[in-house]
């Protein structure tokens, strides 16, 4: 197990470098670009987020190069635009541009935001702990509901009960979480018809002054979170919540129709019996070692597009929020850390997994 530990660590490299590298690619015949918008800025206009997509935002959209910030010079000192560039770092080439972002990578130096004005580390560590709230409590929550229903649906089987439980889980896999979501907050949100929960963020402006302590020391800031992320929560779990029910389900019908199960039957013992006392802890090894890999996508997939519709000020929407301004350090660095998350996580999925299961062995595979 060592051995493959090492090389699946070792692995890590190569598939950050290559990740990175087809990114920064992307990057370079991207439309727009820092130098782009502030120019644009001062101007007195700027793009608009299609825009950006689409290359459809004038000449600062689509006579620029955002790899060299170079565009429209129209109405514009050429030596100011050279200031920028060299400010940016634009003046230098390509390669050198991506081998010293690599080299700062590997002790974790991000450099500073274009945009914001602070060291780019500072922002990711304020926003990991929000994402990581939302993904956790999803996560918490889709696995306490869904496995005790996939169970349910495992022995009833073939009822009505299994039909149409199937019926609605189907419908809600069916629906974006980002529109999902929306409906959450035109029916329940401030200003919709019940208005229960609030609108954005995951707590109220007037705990800006307590600390962290003095927050999660407070029942009364706890009960105000709680309400805030109540509906970005729910929308996080209409997708996981389909696929972890129906994973239940199927793993435990596998374990209950093999031969140990029809033994036990034989023998006398209950269907309760065999189904806590030995298909529960066979069907769940599969189960449990996908928390990591459910962990990932919810942190992930389901933080960048929640976040933005709920206006949470986490990873993901930092992210989102630097691929609009074309702020290149935040795009690169979150890239970086969901990347090296993601594969660092996969490796603790395959652990758990064999040490849920002393059957399976990697180092022989």
């Amino acid at each position: 197990m060592g051995a493959y530990i090492v090389r699946r660590l070792l692995l890590i490299i190569p598939t950050l470098f290559l990740i990175i590298l087809a990114n920064f690619a992307l990057i370079q015949f991207a439309p727009g670009g820092p130098v782009d918008q502030i120019i644009a800025e001062q101007r007195g206009f700027g793009e608009g987020a299609t825009d950006r997509f689409t290359g459809a935002g004038g000449d600062a959209g689509t006579n620029s190069n955002s790899g060299n910030g170079a565009g429209s010079t129209q109405g514009l000192d050429e030596e100011y635009r050279k200031q920028l560039e060299k400010q940016f770092g634009f003046d230098k080439p390509v390669h050198v541009r991506f081998f010293t972002m690599l080299r700062d990578y590997i002790t974790f130096d991000f450099g500073e935001s274009y945009f914001k004005k602070r060291p780019v580390i500072d922002l990711i560590v304020e926003r990991i702990p929000i994402s990581a709230m939302l993904g956790l409590s999803m996560l918490f929550l889709t696995y306490a509901i869904s496995v005790p229903l996939g169970i349910r649906k495992a022995v009833k089987a073939g009822s009505r009960f299994d039909v149409w439980s199937g019926v609605i889980l189907t419908i809600m896999y069916a629906v974006p979480s980002f529109l999902f979501a929306v409906v959450l907050l035109q029916t329940l949100a401030a200003g919709s018809p019940f208005e229960i929960f609030p609108v954005r963020g995951i707590e109220t402006s007037g705990w800006d002054g307590f600390g962290f302590w003095g927050r999660i020391t407070s029942l009364a800031w706890w009960q105000d979170a709680i309400m805030h992320i109540t509906l970005p929560v729910a929308a996080m779990m209409i997708g996981a919540f389909t696929g972890i029910t129906m994973l239940t389900r199927n793993y435990f019908l596998e374990e209950m129709t093999k031969q140990y199960c029809i033994t036990a039957r034989a023998k006398g013992l209950k269907e309760s019996s065999i189904l806590y006392g030995h298909v529960f802890r066979n069907a769940m090894i599969v189960i449990i070692s996908g928390i990591p890999a459910a962990f990932v996508g919810a942190f992930f997939a389901g933080s960048l597009l929640i976040e933005v519709v709920f206006s949470i000020d986490g990873l993901g929407k930092l992210g989102y929020e630097a691929a609009l301004n074309r702020d290149y350090p935040v795009m690169f660095s979150t890239l970086f850390i969901f990347t090296l998350m993601g594969l660092v996580l996969g490796i603790v999925s395959d652990l758990m997994y064999a040490w849920l299961d002393p059957r399976i062995d990697f180092e022989s595979n």
